[in-house]
């Protein structure tokens, strides 16, 4: 029987191995987890959430609202599972994340078309494979794709956000609101802590000349000819997004708009949003404030914060090489590699960016490995639709300047005759989007004719 090799348990090599699978085809999923650590996961769970617990918005005339529901029409598993594992983040999607993964690995082991095998793949199968061994591939593995392509790896640095206890938090200064009241419960999402013009200058200085942990282990590059030391602007440690100006907070993640504080009935001058982080509503995580600081500097000024004085924080921030293909000249929009086409890339080290992205490109990789072990052509999604988009953008960007890309009305084709407005515009986009999304499943056959579920 037809058989696929895939390689990480993250959130695209997940979703690829239960695409394949629900498709009749017998998958071996390696995760190195747990005998093997990667200095960022926590546990041994499948489809562990590393950074922030949120998946992004749920609305529709928001890109990663689009994306989840092109994904819900091509039957995600990992959407499901999201969506039953939710907790309130107003308009986004936010899941409590060790319900989350236990959850999936739960699902996948269970399923009789998959093995789950608990080792270090150091060599790429000469099978038919899927890669998603994701940003912090092993050094190993890493060499091995390097031999296979002949290329120079990239690769930036990521960080993660603290998590504080939601009874260490002065509820006599914070306040709950969602912004603008966009909220599932009475009394708001998020917990809100806001500053007067004067604390926030004081927090951003101390910030600023905070102590920060060296990155000796990753300035030295890993792979001979390997570009170290780029951050990624969509996911910079707060501390360098202060450094680049006074206000850079006060218009970045400490906005305030459309909030206000109950305490002084104004909106305040700034303010850091906390962000449930699990069921229980007991920890909160810190949205934005991923950080490199040093653990003792962060207690020290993340207790500057109006509300968090006497925080116990359950997580540090912590920073992490996040590893990526040169995917414009490896890989076609089928995410199949130039030079081997039975070998498939997916998730963050093709180079797209947040959850969503990784499991859409999981999802894709399933369903085209599965045609390939079928002997039907692999097919690419139309670049009208989120998930064609981020396909096509990997895969035709200019070298020079690749950077990961999150899923963004920017990079859809132009609309014919786009509306003023903005929300009708992202409408347009994302009728056309859905439109040509149903086209491309009906042409092409994508949804298997035995339910999801099982």
């Amino acid at each position: 029987m037809d058989e696929i090799i895939v390689v990480g348990g993250g959130l695209a090599g997940s979703e690829a191995a239960w695409q394949a699978a629900i498709r009749g085809i017998r998958v071996r999923l390696y995760e190195m987890r747990p005998s093997t650590p990667t200095g960022a996961h926590v546990s041994g769970n499948l489809a562990e959430l590393v950074c922030s617990n949120s998946l992004g918005s749920n609305l529709q005339d928001r890109a990663s609202g689009l994306l989840k529901e092109e994904l819900r029409r091509l039957r995600s598993l990992l959407l499901q599972v999201a969506e039953t594992t939710s907790i309130p983040a107003g308009t986004a999607l936010a899941v409590d994340r060790e319900a989350f993964s236990r959850k999936v690995t739960e699902v996948i082991a269970s399923h009789p078309m998959i093995t789950l095998i608990r080792e270090e793949v150091c060599d790429i199968p000469p099978s038919l494979t899927i890669i998603a061994s994701g940003p912090l591939t092993s050094p190993a593995l890493s060499q091995s794709i390097q031999r296979l392509t002949g290329q120079d790896h990239l690769f930036f640095f990521d960080a993660i956000a603290p998590v504080v206890r939601a009874d260490t938090i002065n509820m006599e200064k914070a306040f709950r609101a969602s912004r603008y009241g966009k909220t599932e419960q009475p009394q708001g999402d998020y917990i809100n802590c806001p500053f007067t013009r004067e604390e926030y200058e004081h927090f951003v200085t101390e910030l600023i000349h905070a102590g920060r942990i060296p990155l000796r282990d990753f300035e030295a590059p890993i792979l001979e000819g390997v570009r170290a030391g780029i951050f990624f602007e969509g996911c910079l440690p707060v501390e360098v997004a202060a450094s680049r100006g006074m206000q850079a907070l006060a218009f970045g993640p400490m906005r305030p708009v459309g909030l206000k504080d109950p305490h002084t009935g104004r909106r305040p001058y700034a303010v850091v949003q906390l962000r449930q982080d699990n069921l229980a509503g007991t920890l909160y995580n810190m949205v934005g404030f991923q950080t490199n600081l040093l653990y003792q500097e962060q207690k020290r000024v993340f207790r500057l914060i109006p509300g968090l004085e006497s925080a116990e924080f359950v997580r540090f921030g912590q920073m992490h090489r996040n590893t990526f293909l040169a995917s414009p000249i490896l890989l076609h929009p089928t995410l199949q590699l130039k030079s081997h086409e039975h070998l498939f890339f997916a998730g963050q080290i093709t180079g797209v960016e947040g959850y969503m992205g990784n499991i859409a490109t999981g999802l894709l990789a399933g369903i085209n490995a599965a045609r390939l072990a079928r002997g039907l052509t692999p097919v690419a999604p139309p670049t009208t639709t989120m998930i064609g988009a981020l396909c096509h953008y990997i895969t035709h960007a200019s070298l020079k300047d690749f950077q990961p890309m999150k899923a963004n009305f920017g990079i859809l084709p132009p609309l014919p005759n786009p509306e003023h407005a903005k929300r009708e515009r992202a409408m347009q986009y994302v009728s056309r989007a859905l439109a040509d999304l149903d086209l491309w499943i009906n042409a092409h056959g994508l949804i298997p004719s035995i339910p999801s579920g099982e």
